[in-house]
């Protein structure tokens, strides 16, 4: 099967969620949620990520996940993720609880394409002030892609982590995860980049996004908006481009990167820690572009 075929299967059998000019998403992916160990990329960015959550839930906005939320190649368990993040999983729960929290697998959360996967590890979890088991997703599903569909213009937005351009991290994924968990966790710690992730090996970034930008072109410049690569994208539409956008990542150094829909506008943002003249450190919000209006993308 070709990355073509398998971006067509994506989007056939995508989750379809309507939506409005009124509406407000917020997306990120590649947060890689670690265990907070030296090899963990997420835990410098665990606070920044924390606050713009807190922040979206407080605006009313729908929350998407384009993949790799988890880092289930370098750790084995759940578990361990949950209890190093615990107070970030409580705060999705409350997105999940007012039926806002949309989630995609992508290749280092692969396992969760399995339904019978996601509710033995996320229904519930082990409360130690109560001495029990006390929801946490129960009934929660992961998708490999989602479609939101504007009620009001019919315009198509395709999501999905965008690893269906990726034959190794695939296909082959259960090799790479592998080669991850014995050979490149432990030399991360030292400073040495796994060449075979995209996100650090910039010949396979240029190779995963061209194969997008094929299929984005055969199939009528439909806005498509993937992860993956870490590389934030996002075209001018009147540059005629064709319509890929990418989210970027929660792992860059000292920041997090994310696509803002908010009353039929798109934008590029960044959250970082900046100083105060007084020297006080905050988290603040930065447009790294638009905002466009999605009509603008024909």
């Amino acid at each position: 099967m070709s990355s073509q075929t398998r971006l067509t299967k994506a989007y056939k059998e995508a989750k379809r969620i309507s939506f409005t000019n009124q509406d407000k998403f917020i997306l990120f992916s590649d947060c890689h949620r670690g265990d907070a160990s030296f090899a963990d990329d997420f835990a410098n960015n665990r606070n920044i990520y924390m606050h713009a959550l807190n922040h979206y839930f407080k605006e009313n906005f729908q929350y998407i996940e384009l993949g790799d939320g988890d880092e289930l190649w370098e750790n084995i368990f759940f578990k361990t993720i949950f209890e190093a993040n615990k107070n970030i999983f409580l705060v999705l729960q409350k997105f999940f609880n007012q039926g806002k929290l949309h989630m995609i697998y992508g290749n280092h959360d692969f396992i969760f394409r399995n339904p019978n996967t996601v509710k033995r590890v996320l229904s519930e979890y082990f409360e130690p002030r109560e001495g029990k088991n006390v929801p946490l997703f129960p009934g929660i599903k992961y998708n490999e892609a989602i479609v939101l569909e504007n009620s009001e213009t019919k315009q198509e937005i395709f999501l999905t982590h965008g690893h269906q351009a990726d034959f190794m991290n695939y296909v082959g994924w259960k090799i790479n995860r592998f080669l991850v968990q014995v050979l490149w966790k432990p030399l991360q710690v030292w400073g040495i980049k796994d060449p075979t992730s995209p996100a650090k090996n910039y010949v396979e970034l240029i190779k995963v996004e061209r194969r997008i930008k094929k299929w984005i072109a055969a199939n009528g410049n439909k806005i498509t908006i993937t992860g993956h690569t870490h590389r934030p994208r996002f075209p001018k539409p009147q540059d005629n481009a064709l319509h890929y956008f990418n989210d970027g990542s929660c792992v860059h150094p000292r920041s997090i990167t994310g696509i803002e829909i908010v009353e039929g506008t798109i934008t590029l943002i960044k959250w970082y820690i900046d100083t105060t003249d007084n020297g006080t450190l905050q988290i603040v919000k930065e447009v790294l572009e638009g905002p466009c209006k999605l009509d603008d993308y024909k």
